[in-house]
């Protein structure tokens, strides 16, 4: 098994990447797709940065908005980690392509292909209730509202995206080779700075952004451990046809601030520690778009549970300000080893 060829779209991606680099250091051949040849060293050098080989890397050109290429990135493997999604900031009309319809691109070559086991990388966007009252938690079972106002277009898109693929599998008679796999908010080291994601939240308190913090909360993950779920997504028996979450503590932003600003001595000096108050949001949000997404989160306290990912596939996040501490130093040129 472990000179099995797996596909891995999005490497050039902060959980793409990780997931090459520990397939390349468990004894896998990887066969990364990028959208045009030029990203072709930097996706080396990411991996090789985590300190994976890359003797057994190769890639493919496709493009997720087109047909093209696909069937031939798909020649010969055994396996796909499809990580490859579009980032938030775009319409949804921008969106959906990338995420639905490439997405079901990606299954339709994998099974021409013959492959044993597409995992697909959604989001814990996908299993959001529409209404939170209280403390709240959510598992596997729950599938977010597209119809809900207060889902933004990037959310939307990774629930219709995995809801397309399950509906496609089940046409298709292909639900015993998916499983899906959905984080939270995922930090850790980055291995480019060009891939940063989610980990953009850290980079912008390390800066001093915003200067009072929203009081938002958010289950943390760490990429190396989505990235060892979904190798254990990918072969293991019990995970065909099932979606599992990846998710550790939950935390307050503030507190989240607060671990950076203790950790980081003079590097977390322009770290900020003050709260914003939620009116003062209320009010931005009028005027810049990317705070709207904010206010329904605003005070709530929802949770994401990964007992299924812990029972199922051993899953064990480690800990928060572990992942806090060495993303923050990967930013600031201190790379955790």
């Amino acid at each position: 098994m472990a000179m099995e060829m797996v596909l891995v779209t999005g490497a050039s991606g902060f959980i793409g990447g990780w997931c090459a680099a520990k397939l390349l250091s468990a004894g896998y051949r990887v066969r990364a797709t990028v959208r045009s040849a030029a990203k072709q060293e930097a996706v080396r050098r990411a991996v090789a940065a985590a300190g994976a080989p890359t003797e057994a890397l190769e890639f493919a050109v496709a493009d997720l908005t087109a047909d093209a290429g696909w069937d031939a990135a798909l020649a010969g493997c055994d396996r796909v980690l499809h990580v490859a999604s579009p980032l938030s900031g775009a319409a949804l009309a921008e969106l959906i392509g990338p995420a639905r319809d490439g997405t079901l691109r990606v299954l339709a070559s994998a099974r021409r292909a013959g492959v044993k086991r597409v995992v697909v990388t959604s989001s814990c966007a996908a299993v959001t209730p529409r209404e939170v009252r209280g403390d709240t938690t959510s598992d596997e079972t729950v599938w977010s509202d597209v119809t809900d106002p207060n889902l933004d277009d990037y959310r939307r898109s990774k629930t219709l995206a995995e809801r397309a693929a399950w509906d496609w599998a089940a046409e298709n008679d292909f639900t015993d080779r998916l499983t899906t796999v959905l984080p939270a908010a995922v930090f850790g080291p980055v291995l480019s700075r060009k891939a940063l994601s989610s980990v953009a939240l850290i980079d912008g308190l390390l800066n001093g952004r915003p200067p009072r913090i929203p009081h938002i909360g958010f289950n943390v993950v760490d990429v190396r451990d989505v990235a060892d779920l979904h190798l254990k997504a990918m072969t293991a028996p019990e995970a065909a046809g099932q979606r599992f979450i990846a998710a550790g503590e939950r935390m307050w932003m503030e507190d989240v601030a607060a671990v950076l600003k203790e950790s980081l001595g003079r590097d977390g000096a322009r770290v900020p520690t003050k709260r914003m108050p939620d009116p003062i949001v209320r009010l931005l949000a009028v005027f810049i778009p990317r705070m709207r997404n904010l206010t329904p989160m605003l005070g709530r306290r929802h949770s994401f549970s990964a007992d299924k990912a812990r029972r199922m596939l051993g899953f064990t996040p480690r800990p928060t300000r572990e992942t806090l501490k060495d993303c923050a130093r990967s930013l600031i040129g201190k790379v955790a080893a």
